[in-house]
């Protein structure tokens, strides 16, 4: 502590300052706030993690909730092909929650049917499952021992049956799919458009660049490889309207009649 003195009559007194003789205030800060930034973030955590549980019980519910099961199943695009023999390939009983289906699983099995060119399965909440089927389409036939068997633009042989009317005659010695001389001749007979395809009554290929067609009125077209159909088959269509027997387009550029 401070002090002042004064000398009086032989004696010292001593009188303390006023200024010092007050306490000074303490000053008692507020806690201070977090910062806008911290409290920010943790309430963007704090929604992430509702948002995570909401998402947790919604897909719980979606996966084992009967309300999501499958209680319908629609099939679409049967022509031919037997809805009983869709279900039992599709294999997909009642009941089973929607997301529990292995639609591409259930897919494969519908397209091991032969007749059935393409198959897509698909859910369609709440409860039901859309099966859309695309048959193969009957474009041409052969015949072996075993009988007449009927083969789509692919050249894949789907049925063994009567040919339906009207169908080409693939006359190939033991055609398979990946016969290259059978993908030329079927590719020939994509390309035709259908007024003339419907003349065609028999397709010939000894080998992939010999394709041939007979027509109905006993006309006969000499082909080629299957390159460059779609022109071939422009140039065919004017060739027919002049007299002749057989009409070479195998090079479009310079087509020949006899």
């Amino acid at each position: 502590m401070s002090s002042s003195s004064t000398r009086s009559a032989g004696r010292t007194e001593y009188r303390e300052s006023a200024k010092d003789s007050v306490a000074k205030p303490t000053r008692i800060e507020p806690p201070a706030e977090a910062p806008p930034r911290r409290r920010g973030k943790w309430k963007s955590r704090l929604l992430i993690a509702l948002i995570l549980v909401l998402a947790g019980v919604l897909g719980w519910a979606v996966y084992f909730s009967p309300m999501f099961s499958v209680r319908r199943i629609d099939v679409d695009g049967l022509h031919v092909v037997k809805q009983e023999d869709v279900m039992k390939a599709l294999d997909v009983p009642l009941g089973v929650p929607l997301l529990q289906v292995d639609t591409k699983g259930a897919a494969r099995r519908v397209a091991n049917l032969p007749k059935v060119a393409l198959v897509r399965v698909q859910r369609s909440y709440p409860s039901a499952l859309k099966v859309t089927v695309t048959e193969r389409v009957a474009a041409a036939y052969f015949t072996t021992e075993q009988g007449t068997h009927v083969v789509d633009l692919d050249g894949v042989d789907f049925s063994t049956e009567p040919a339906p009317k009207g169908l080409p005659r693939l006359r190939i010695d033991s055609p398979s799919q990946r016969d290259p001389r059978v993908v030329a001749a079927m590719t020939v007979l994509g390309a035709l458009p259908k007024n003339l395809r419907s003349q065609v009554t028999e397709l010939y290929a000894k080998t992939p660049a010999g394709v041939q067609l007979m027509l109905a009125d006993g006309k006969r077209v000499v082909w080629g490889s299957a390159d460059s159909s779609e022109l071939k088959a422009n140039v065919l269509v004017a060739l027919l309207s002049q007299q002749g027997r057989t009409y070479d387009v195998s090079s479009p550029d310079l087509p020949t009649i006899r």
